[in-house]
């Protein structure tokens, strides 16, 4: 059952709502964060997005209560890139904001994508977010994956060589396998993973319930499936009993698949983000919870 009423949960409501994780034990975000991919452009090959008003947005976003974004130096189109719209918006930062970033596979200038990074180009885009944020050190930083990526000890082992000369407050991977995921512990402590999951897309269950077990934070990428909430009818039903959006019961379902679950959804619409950290205060039901289940 929801616990606000449908005002609320659609033009109203914090990140708080969702309640808290502390990443790494120590860092404590709620788990309604804000993800930068989108700040640039609507796509990787655009168009651009006005760069005062994703500023807006992320201003709006710690208003209402967001202080995790996550972020990477490779989320940017042409000359507009998400670490300097975060810079100019925000800083000085607060001392409770959690800014997360993702190294690995970088992309040029044109925007296309370059191979898997090795530890010297690791520990340059390490740098490169530091200067492009303007901090001394990171709160959190991915090793991201490809597909084709083998175990990635030497990568990890840099970041996490860096996490030692305190560069590094806490190491995620993203887009890792279970296996992965245990060659990196094996080096350094994970605080969080970054995998895709949906409604949709479940393949990483058995991870989430891993990283619950674990007390890591599942970060998923791509809540909406990557282009949108499905316009499905369960969907739209069990939203429509809760005066909600699809997008909104995703982001609710999200979070109440597990206390790990930490949501970054992103946009740069001032509308959308209201209507996302909205959602934070949304509860599902068991009936609610039985009737998509079906969605996988």
């Amino acid at each position: 059952m929801a616990i606000t009423d449908s005002t609320t949960r659609n033009t109203g409501g914090t990140a708080a709502s969702a309640g808290h994780f502390r990443i790494g034990g120590d860092l404590a975000v709620h788990r309604m964060g804000f993800g930068a991919m989108r700040l640039p452009a609507a796509h990787w090959d655009g168009p651009a997005h006005d760069p005062d008003r994703s500023i807006a947005v992320l201003r709006r976003a710690v208003e209402l209560g967001v202080n995790h974004i996550d972020t990477a130096a490779f989320y940017f189109f042409a000359d507009i890139a998400a670490n300097d719209l975060i810079r100019r918006a925000l800083h000085p930062y607060s001392d409770d904001l959690v800014i997360a970033t993702k190294v690995g596979p970088g992309r040029r200038p044109d925007g296309s994508w370059m191979d898997p990074a090795d530890p010297a180009e690791l520990r340059a885009a390490v740098h490169r977010n530091l200067r492009e944020l303007g901090r001394d050190h990171l709160d959190l930083v991915y090793l991201r994956f490809l597909r084709s990526d083998g175990p990635g000890e030497d990568r990890f082992a840099t970041l996490a060589a860096l996490r030692e000369e305190g560069l590094i407050r806490h190491l995620g991977v993203s887009n890792a396998t279970p296996q992965q995921l245990a060659e990196a512990q094996e080096i350094a402590p994970v605080a969080a993973v970054q995998n895709r999951f949906s409604p949709l897309a479940r393949e990483h269950a058995e991870l989430v319930g891993l990283c619950e077990r674990q007390g890591i934070a599942y970060v998923p990428y791509f809540p909406f499936g990557g282009a949108g909430a499905p316009d499905l009818e369960v969907l739209r039903r069990v939203a429509d009993r809760h005066g909600a959006t699809p997008a909104q019961l995703t982001l609710a379902w999200l979070l109440g698949s597990s206390p790990a679950m930490v949501v970054i959804p992103g946009t740069s619409s001032p509308a959308h983000l209201e209507e996302n950290v909205a959602a934070a205060g949304l509860r599902l039901d068991a009936d609610d919870l039985a009737e998509l289940a079906g969605l996988a």
